[in-house]
């Protein structure tokens, strides 16, 4: 899968992507590596805990000051499983190169690490008291999506298809792939406990925060790409 974009060169590197693919793939080897009673205290640590963050019983505004709301970007980089992970980062890619592209570097890196952070939040305050831990950057690439579909409505994606022996070249909707998505979060939500819970308010918020964030940017996007 690929997505099609303008050729022509810009002075500027762009690495939020691959830095953010990095760090998850760093991130989910060392805890691999680690011994499986540890592993899981790591997870609880320093994933996002609702009933370690919020008192459902108690005012919201207090509890905004609590430093143990880092971790809802710790969370963004701990995954579970290979296939938690590979899921995320393929359409982090996918959909994360031209919106990258679009925005620049450190605008999209703020948009992932506050879409992420925002997405979480949403979760935690919905399971406020669950003690399970809500983890992964699914909710920061609900946001790249939110934001790549408010920045290109109608756009097509390259895809290959294995037919038999022979590769078919189709070009689909980006509709269509994120729908793909959606069902991936579903088959999660299935898998059995060793992925956890999949927390839809976690990724509807990541999504509506992407595209008030395309919305809110648009001046500066369209004055990046005139320039």
């Amino acid at each position: 899968m690929f997505v099609h974009v303008e050729t022509r060169r810009r002075r500027n590197v762009q690495w939020a992507t691959v830095l953010l693919v990095v760090v998850c793939v760093i991130s989910f080897v060392g805890l691999a590596l680690m011994p499986a009673p540890q592993r899981m205290s790591m997870w609880l640590e320093w994933g996002t805990v609702p009933a370690n963050i919020f008192d459902a019983k108690a005012p919201l505004l207090p509890q905004l000051h609590d430093p143990s709301l880092l971790r809802l970007f710790t969370a963004l980089f701990i995954h579970l499983a290979w296939l938690h992970l590979l899921g995320n980062l393929l359409f982090l890619v996918i959909f994360g190169l031209p919106a990258e592209r679009a925005l620049g570097s450190l605008r999209f890196l703020l948009l992932f690490v506050l879409g992420g952070m925002v997405a979480n939040l949403v979760g935690a305050i919905s399971l406020a008291g669950v003690r399970s831990p809500i983890i992964g950057c699914s909710g920061a690439v609900s946001a790249v999506l939110g934001t790549y579909i408010a920045l290109f409505p109608r756009a097509r994606l390259g895809l290959v298809l294995p037919l038999g022996l022979y590769l078919e070249f189709v070009r689909v909707p980006a509709f269509l792939l994120i729908g793909i998505w959606v069902l991936l979060q579903l088959l999660f939500s299935y898998a059995g406990p060793s992925y956890g819970a999949v927390v839809w308010w976690t990724h509807i918020a990541g999504f509506l925060f992407g595209v008030a964030f395309a919305l809110f940017a648009r001046e500066g996007i369209a004055r990046r790409l005139r320039g």
